[in-house]
């Protein structure tokens, strides 16, 4: 089954997101963020359900009909 163009590009979208979490919880997580506490955690509040949104618009963009 091909994948529908857009839903491809929510799935990226949700990678890079899930990434940036990761990103940020190690962060926090061992001390000194290098952007600051504040910006760390903003980054990690926007990026963990901007993930979970991100993946099901993906999935729901790319069922059958």
């Amino acid at each position: 089954m091909p994948m529908n163009p857009l839903a491809g590009l929510f799935l990226a979208l949700a990678c890079v997101l899930g990434i940036a979490a990761t990103g940020s919880v190690f962060e926090l997580a061992y001390g000194d963020p290098d952007l600051g506490v504040n910006l760390t955690r903003l980054i990690l509040g926007l990026s963990l359900p901007g993930t979970a949104l991100s993946l099901l618009v993906a999935i729901r963009l790319n069922k059958p009909a």
